[in-house]
C-alpha cells in the first residue's frame, strides 16, 4: 500500500476532529469517531499514525520549546530577544524554574499528546483486527511504537520520573504514579525492538519520506542504552545502524539545507513543508532570525560554544563553526553578518534559511526539516559507549570518521577559502587511548558536531555533577540536584493525585 505522505499528517488530524458521528460511547474516540469504528481500513490506520507525528513539528516554536529546554538551559545558547519577552523562557535561561513555567508545561502536554495518539493506534490495531491488512498493520504499529519510544525518551530525559501510559486511559486510569527512569527505559527498549523488527530499512515511495524506519528505531535504542550506561549494548546497537548503510555527507551543512534534506545521513527527520494550509512550515526560521530580517531574534549562541570549536596554530577554525553560527567577518546567508543583531554577537544558523528561499514576508513558514537523529550522532554514540566500556582504542574509529568529514569540508565545500586543500593541523585524528583524555575529546566533539541541535543541556547533566557545575559556572541559580530534571508541570500535579512526587 502507498501511504499518504507525512505532509498530510496535520490535515489528517483535522479530518479526525471534523468528522461526524451521532453517538458517543464510553470508549476512546478519534475526534468524533469511536475507536472501534475507525480502524476499519488501511487508509484510516495510516491516517491515525500520521496524526502521531504531528507533535514533533516546529510549526509553532513557542508550542514546541525543545530548543529552550535543550539549549537555552545550557552553556550553548541564551534566550535572546528583548528582556521580558517570553519571560518563562528567560526563567529557564536563569534557572528560575517552577512547575508553572510555560515551556515546562508545553513540552509535557505536547509529548503526552503524542503518546496518546500512539496509544490510539496500538489500541485500535490488535491482532484480531482483520479489517486492516497484515502488512499495513505491521508498518503502522511499528511507527506508533517508535514514536511512543521517542516521546518517552524525550520526556524522561527532560523530567526524570514520569507516568507510564501504554493505552488510551479512562480518567480513573490517568491517576497513576510517576515511575522510575528504569521502568521508562525498559518500555523504550521494548518499543524500539518491536519497531526495528516491524519497519523497513527504507520506505520505497518518495511520499513516505520522514516515516520511521528500522534505522531510526535502532538509533534511538542505541541512544537509550547510552543514557542507561549500558555501554556494550549501546556500541553494538550503533554498529547495527552503520550496517544498514547510512553515511556521512561530504559537507555537514547539507544536513541543514532545504535542497539536501532527507539525505543519506538523515536517520529520523521531522518533516516541514512550506506553503500549505493549514501551515506545516518550520517556524524556527522566524523565531531565530534577526529582527532586521522580520525575525523574532531569539536563541543566541554563546561565546563558550564558539570557543569549543578547534583552531589550528595558524588560526583556521573548524568549518562547523560557521556552518552552525553567524559571526563577525563571515557571510550570513550571502550578506555580511552584523554583530548588532545579537546581544552575544552570534546567531544560530542551522535552523534558518536565506531570504532567497523564504522571504521576510513569510519568514515563519520555512521548509527545513528538524534533524532528530542523524548518522554523525550514531558514530559519536558508538565512540562514547566503546570508550566507557573500557575499549578506548576501538572508540577512535567512529570518532575520527566524524572529524575527518569536518576537516575534509575543505575538499568538498567550494565556498571555503582555500578550497581544495585541508589546512595544516586542522582537526587531526585523535590517537590517545587514555580513557579519561578520550572521554574529554569525545564530549568536545559531540558539542561541536551537534551544536544548537537542542541536546546540549541533556548531555551536560548526564555527564555528572562536576561537569555540569563547571559548564554552568556562570549560572549562580543552577543546582545540580534541583535542576538535573525539569519539574513535572503543575497541571499534572493538580490533576493526577496519585503522581507521588
Amino acid at each position: 500500500m502507498k501511504f499518504p505522505p507525512i505532509a498530510a499528517a496535520l490535515l489528517a488530524t483535522l479530518a479526525f476532529a471534523t468528522a461526524g458521528c451521532d453517538k458517543f460511547l464510553d470508549q476512546p474516540v478519534l475526534g468524533q469517531y469511536e475507536a472501534g469504528q475507525f480502524f476499519t481500513s488501511n487508509t484510516n490506520a495510516v491516517l491515525a499514525v500520521n496524526a502521531a507525528y504531528v507533535p514533533l513539528s516546529f510549526r509553532d516554536a513557542a508550542a514546541n520549546p525543545l530548543w529552550v529546554l535543550g539549549d537555552v538551559a545550557s552553556d550553548d545558547a541564551v534566550k535572546g530577544s528583548n528582556p521580558g519577552d517570553q519571560t518563562d523562557f528567560e526563567n529557564i535561561d536563569n534557572f528560575n524554574i517552577t512547575p508553572i513555567n510555560a515551556a515546562v508545561e508545553a513540552m509535557w502536554s505536547r509529548y503526552y499528546d503524542g503518546i496518546f495518539k500512539c496509544n490510539v493506534v496500538t489500541d485500535g490495531l490488535p491482532a484480531s483486527n482483520t479489517a486492516v491488512s497484515a502488512d499495513v498493520r505491521q508498518q503502522v504499529l511499528g511507527q506508533a511504537q517508535f514514536l511512543r519510544a521517542y516521546y518517552y525518551f524525550q520526556l524522561t530525559t527532560i523530567y526524570g520520573r514520569i507516568p507510564l501510559r501504554l493505552k488510551v486511559e479512562t480518567p480513573e486510569e490517568l491517576q497513576s504514579p510517576a515511575r522510575d527512569q528504569a521502568d521508562i527505559y525498559a518500555q523504550i527498549e521494548q518499543d524500539c525492538a518491536a519497531a526495528a523488527a516491524a519497519l523497513p530499512n527504507v520506505w520505497p515511495a518518495a511520499a513516505d519520506l520522514g516515516r520511521a524506519t528500522k534505522g531510526a528505531a535502532l538509533a534511538l535504542l542505541a541512544k537509550t542504552y547510552l543514557y542507561e550506561k549500558k555501554y556494550a549494548l549501546a556500541a553494538s546497537t550503533a554498529q547495527q545502524v552503520t550496517a544498514l548503510g547510512y553515511t556521512l555527507l561530504p559537507v555537514q551543512a547539507d544536513n541543514f539545507r532545504a535542497a539536501t534534506k532527507n539525505n543519506a545521513e538523515s536517520i529520523f527527520s521531522v518533516q516541514h513543508t512550506a506553503g500549505l494550509s493549514p501551515g506545516q512550515g518550520n517556524n524556527l526560521n522566524q523565531w531565530f532570525a534577526p529582527r532586521q530580517q522580520n525575525g523574532y531574534g531569539f536563541f543566541y549562541p554563546t561565546k563558550s560554544l564558539v570557543n569549543n570549536f578547534e583552531k589550528t596554530a595558524a588560526g583556521v577554525v573548524d568549518p562547523r563553526l560557521d556552518y552552525s553560527v553567524g559571526r563577525f567577518g563571515q557571510s550570513f546567508f550571502g550578506i555580511p553578518f552584523d554583530t548588532t543583531w545579537s546581544t552575544t554577537t552570534f546567531l544560530s544558523k542551522k535552523h534558518l534559511q536565506p531570504l532567497s528561499e523564504v522571504p521576510a514576508t513569510t519568514r515563519g513558514d520555512g521548509n527545513l526539516n528538524f534533524q532528530a537523529i542523524r548518522y554523525a550522532e550514531v558514530l559519536l554514540i558508538e565512540a562514547e559507549a566503546t570508550n566507557e566500556a573500557g575499549n578506548p582504542a576501538a572508540a577512535l574509529g567512529p570518532l575520527n570518521k566524524v572529524r575527518k568529514r569536518a576537516r575534509e569540508s575543505y575538499l568538498n565545500d567550494r565556498t571555503l577559502p582555500g578550497y581544495g586543500t585541508v589546512p595544516a593541523g586542522l582537526l587531526p585524528d585523535i590517537t590517545t587511548t587514555d580513557q579519561n583524555q578520550l572521554r574529554d575529546y569525545i564530549r568536545r566533539e559531540r558539542r561541536a558536531e551537534l551544536a544548537l541541535e537542542f541536546q546540549r543541556f541533556f548531555d551536560v547533566v548526564r555527564y555528572g555533577e562536576a561537569y555540569a557545575k563547571a559548564a554552568l559556572s556562570n549560572q549562580p541559580n543552577f543546582s545540580y540536584a534541583r535542576h538535573r530534571f525539569f519539574p513535572v508541570p503543575q497541571s499534572e500535579r493538580d490533576t493526577n493525585k496519585k503522581l507521588g512526587l
